[in-house]
């Protein structure tokens, strides 16, 4: 079982920035898709950024595209989500979640995903 943890949410004014990070333990991290989704309070959880194990592949949803970037050290177990320019509809709990089947292709749905964190909470104001 793959434990996730997030962390580096906070409450910040629009135009800031904010660095999330996950960390992914008790398995093989190399060879993980590793993806962040958000999820707004009473809206579906949506996916943000996913980068595959192997790192060629990086896709990001429209609404964050050029503003976040999804990176990983990779001798630290860690995948970082940098958050530029942030907008208030990016306020939402942000969940780190781990793809360990070890696919040839990282998926954009939360089903496919099987080992989650607890998420981190980031809040900005207009």
């Amino acid at each position: 079982q793959v434990r996730v943890i997030e962390s580096g949410g906070g409450s910040v004014q629009a135009g800031d920035s904010l660095t999330l990070s996950c960390e992914a333990s008790g398995g093989t991290f190399s060879t993980y898709h590793m993806a962040w989704f958000r999820q707004p309070i009473g809206k579906e959880r949506e996916f943000v950024a996913v980068r595959s194990y192997t790192g060629r592949i990086i896709r990001y949803s429209d609404s964050v595209k050029g503003r976040f970037s999804i990176s990983k050290d990779a001798a630290k177990n860690l995948v970082y989500l940098q958050m530029n320019s942030l907008k208030a509809e990016d306020t939402a709990t942000y969940y780190c979640a781990v793809d360990s089947h070890f696919r040839g292709y990282p998926r954009f749905e939360s089903p496919d995903y099987d080992s989650w964190g607890q998420g981190t909470q980031v809040t900005v104001s207009p």
